[in-house]
């Protein structure tokens, strides 16, 4: 179980044994310790209260990741770069899904996220609960500008980097990562909402997980290697 290892790693950085760890989550000794080997299903209760202990939101502790805002402020910056060279902005839910790429595909090959983001499954595909918060924290710093445009009678938002964020550098990517921004960048620069939409619902991971649920990042491994992204 992906929280197995996490919970381990939490606990022993805090600097608490077994049975101190045992005793503030309300488990048996032996429970809590089948928990860390992976041998014990967590209820809901006992996830409110580890989460609450750790001080991690319960969707990171079941991912087993603790996000890394500003890698995912530089992943967004990342990719409004590339719409810059190639002179076009991105709409909002294209900018998520091609996010939702980069995670997953890093996970794929790494087994690890490259932001630590968990995504939950909505209509319009995967995407962090955090993402629209820090969209318009980003906006109210003056380091992303967002346009709000009317077609066809439906309201579309697009992004672009501002003059103010050029100067950041992206020193929390790495070249591999960058790399894999790119590949992304190039096979859907091109496509639109719609087609990045459809693409993402039909994978396996969107299609094997019930709506509003947070999407596990071990199910990308059951997909196909050409249709990661």
């Amino acid at each position: 179980m992906s929280y197995a290892q996490f919970i381990k790693n939490r606990r022993e950085k805090i600097g608490l044994t077994y049975d101190e760890m045992a005793k503030m989550s309300d488990m048996s000794r032996s429970s809590y310790f089948a928990l860390e080997r992976g041998d014990k299903k967590l209820s809901l209760e006992e996830t409110v209260r580890l989460a609450k202990i750790f001080g991690v939101d319960v969707e990171h502790l079941l991912t087993g990741m603790v996000p890394n805002n500003d890698k995912y402020r530089q992943m967004i910056l990342a990719f409004l770069r590339k719409a810059k060279e190639g002179k076009t902005s991105i709409k909002k839910t294209k900018l998520a899904k091609l996010l939702y790429f980069a995670d997953f595909a890093w996970y794929f090959q790494y087994l690890q996220s490259m932001s630590g983001f968990a995504y939950r499954k909505i209509e319009y595909g995967p995407v962090p609960d955090a993402y629209f918060r820090m969209l318009d924290e980003m906006d109210e710093q003056s380091r992303i500008e967002i346009h709000k445009k009317d077609i066809d009678g439906k309201t579309m938002y697009e992004i672009s980097e501002s003059f103010v964020s050029e100067i950041e550098k992206l020193d929390l990517l790495s070249e591999e990562e960058l790399c894999l921004i790119d590949s992304i960048w190039s096979k859907w620069k091109d496509k639109n909402t719609s087609q990045i939409v459809q693409y993402t619902h039909n994978q396996f991971p969107y299609k094997n997980v019930e709506m509003d649920q947070i999407i596990p990042y071990e199910l990308i491994r059951q997909e196909r290697p050409e249709y990661i992204y």
